[in-house]
């Protein structure tokens, strides 16, 4: 029996669907609803304004038992590559005191997001950053997404100067190519923008194999879009900063050995949202499914979108990423459709060499003389706290300078383009600022990850960005009581399973489960390779020193020479740490030494005391000795 499609009249389509055909490409009921004088969208508009780059969101923090809910606005750019001009930097920073929070926030597919910003200011937000060099066109909705790449801007290595055009290209193949978003936001005043590549203006003409519809103001897409978000990468042999095997396509460049560009290696069926209790849903990394000719890229990426919008499940919304598509057909299957709509056989996958984790922090030589300073953002978040001034640091550079800058896929930024000369000022703007410099940043802070999660995002189930710094303290703290004071490794934690901050692909991932309360994840590779697995599906959070200390241990006993921690979790699989664990006996961690219990203490020091123990971990009477010492030794003195 031959395979459905979603346009066959006999596959029932989800409610989506039939919102998406109802939107006259995008425009109801975001156009008529924008001009209404309310707080927030309907659930139909809700859904079509996702496409245009808008979450609508609801601060948990600021609910009030009997009124409406808080509703506001998160908005996310698209940003291919991570490029952001000077001039959008400073729009972006000057729309988040105008309209938003007071915080930029940068996410894990290289844009920013703007949180808090009202209904009766969205258009005039996105108006802003459209007219300023800027886009939130397909940054999300069941379309193509922002296109990644490498955010290094060497000058010296043109296979990244190449990443990045593509990214651009690929972004630009797959737009939008529907008139509702300069409609609604610009009042049909299409922007200011460069030229596009007649490469990518032709491939979106060119109709071979069914790969277009003809006569519909979505060529590509059609009037349902995709089935659910398409997520894309372009990046070097080697450098997986981009995590590449977490994509729905990746696309890689190969050159030959004087270094010419020749064609792509081509992966697809990465993805990581699940489900918990689902197990029907599960994370996946992407396949080797070939190489093209660098003439065939526009066609082959035509190809793989068609075969996902055309047999992707539009009924099953938990099931409609290309990944199960993979997961369900195979390889072969999958390679020989997208043959079809290609029109010839893709050739064989070239030998690459290892993929490494990059992340680029630090001052750097970008190989045309000029430097780049990759700097630390702590879970993406660009704001002022305190003492900490990230936020007005950025903005007195960027308008110093004019620097332009590329955001990570692990949510820091790169400004790139500096002239040696204003090394000692941009160090100097920083310093006055508080920004810690990378020396004197924690490994495993560096290494982390953490997605927005609450009080807005309306999935998280638990905490993440504001629980992960006081976690990762913790986990430092414990790391140095057994003995393993300078070991790193990649953390990630999300407030939901989605896994927006990917940590399936981390070697110790948290991941909500109710408040308060996370699956752990262990055993990936350091470089984004291999899945984690689970190892306990609830783990409270007070409870974590508990978990982790036989951990740490049994890794210490036994791990081999440079072995890291995820490496070893899964040499040992997880039913080996838990036999480990189960026999673990933590007395043995303690020093020996004889106690005596004949010191009373206060009422009100003893609870003290005891919620220090539960916050860093440590045994009251550790804690104990450790004041009573440090009290004598100042008397000593």
């Amino acid at each position: 029996m031959a395979t459905l499609t979603p346009n066959s009249s006999e596959r029932k389509l989800s409610k989506l669907e039939g919102i998406k055909e109802r939107s006259a490409f995008l425009r109801e009921p975001v156009a008529t609803e924008i001009l209404e004088d309310t707080t927030h969208f309907s659930q139909d508009g809700i859904q079509i304004l996702k496409f245009h780059g808008s979450y609508q969101q609801d601060n948990r923090d600021n609910r009030v038992k009997g009124q409406e809910k808080d509703y506001q606005m998160m908005i996310r750019t698209r940003n291919p590559g991570g490029f952001i001009p000077a001039q959008l930097y400073l729009t972006l920073d000057r729309l988040a005191s105008e309209y938003g929070n007071e915080t930029l926030r940068v996410t894990t597919r290289q844009g920013f997001q703007l949180h808090g910003i009202l209904k009766k200011n969205l258009k005039a937000t996105i108006s802003a950053i459209v007219r300023n060099l800027g886009s939130t066109l397909g940054a999300c909705g069941d379309l193509n997404r922002n296109v990644m790449a490498p955010p290094a801007p060497f000058k010296n290595r043109p296979e990244y100067g190449l990443a990045w055009d593509y990214a651009d290209r690929i972004a630009d193949l797959l737009t939008p190519q529907s008139g509702a978003y300069y409609e609604i936001w610009l009042d049909g005043e299409k922007a200011i923008s460069g030229e596009e590549d007649p490469e990518v203006k032709a491939a979106r003409q060119r109709n071979g194999n069914g790969t277009l519809f003809k006569d519909k103001e979505e060529p590509i897409y059609g009037e349902h879009y995709m089935p659910r978000k398409f997520k894309t990468c372009v990046t070097v042999p080697g450098d997986n900063s981009v995590d590449l095997y977490s994509q729905d396509l990746s696309v890689v460049l190969v050159s030959n050995d004087q270094g010419q560009l020749q064609g792509f290696n081509i992966l697809a069926g990465g993805g990581l949202a699940r489900t918990h209790n689902k197990e029907e849903t599960f994370p996946r990394l992407a396949d080797e499914i070939g190489y093209v000719d660098k003439a065939d890229i526009y066609d082959l990426v035509k190809a793989i979108v068609a075969t996902q919008r055309d047999y992707g499940d539009r009924h099953d919304r938990r099931h409609a990423r290309l990944k199960y598509l993979l997961h369900d057909w195979g390889v072969e299957k999958f390679r020989s459709t997208v043959e079809g709509y290609f029109g010839k056989p893709l050739q064989p996958y070239q030998p690459l060499p290892e993929w490494r984790y990059e992340d680029y922090l630090g001052w750097q030589e970008q190989g045309d003389g000029r430097l780049f300073l990759g700097l630390w953002v702590q879970n993406g978040r660009i704001a002022n706290y305190g003492d900490w001034k990230l936020r007005d640091a950025l903005r007195t550079i960027i308008e110093t300078y004019n620097l332009p800058m590329r955001l990570t896929p692990h949510q820091n930024l790169l400004i790139y383009d500096i002239d040696p000369s204003h090394r000692s000022a941009i160090n100097q703007i920083l310093r006055e600022a508080g920004v810690q410099s990378l020396e004197g940043l924690d490994s495993l802070k560096r290494l982390s990850m953490a997605c927005p999660a609450l009080p807005t995002c309306g999935l998280a189930i638990a905490e993440s960005e504001r629980a992960i710094p006081d976690i990762l303290t913790r986990i430092r703290k414990l790391l140095i009581r057994v003995g393993l004071q300078k070991e790193e490794f990649v953390i990630r934690m999300t407030g939901c399973p989605n896994g927006c901050a990917r940590p399936y692909i981390a070697e110790l991932g948290f991941v909500g489960r109710a408040p308060n309360v996370y699956q752990m994840w262990l055993g990936a590779d350091p470089n984004q390779t291999r899945l984690a697995q689970v190892y306990r599906d609830r783990v409270a959070a007070d409870e974590l020193e508990a978990v982790l200390e036989p951990l740490f241990v049994y890794f210490k006993q036994d791990r081999k020479p440079g072995e890291r921690f995820g490496d070893f979790c899964d040499r040992i699989g997880m039913e080996g740490l838990q036999q480990f664990s189960d026999r673990y006996d933590p007395s043995s961690l303690k020093p020996k030494r004889k106690e005596r219990h004949r010191i009373r203490i206060y009422d009100e020091v003893y609870e003290r005391l005891k919620q220090e123990s539960l916050r860093s971990g440590k045994p009251m009477l550790d804690l104990a000795s450790e004041a009573l010492n440090s009290y004598l030794d100042s008397q000593d003195g």
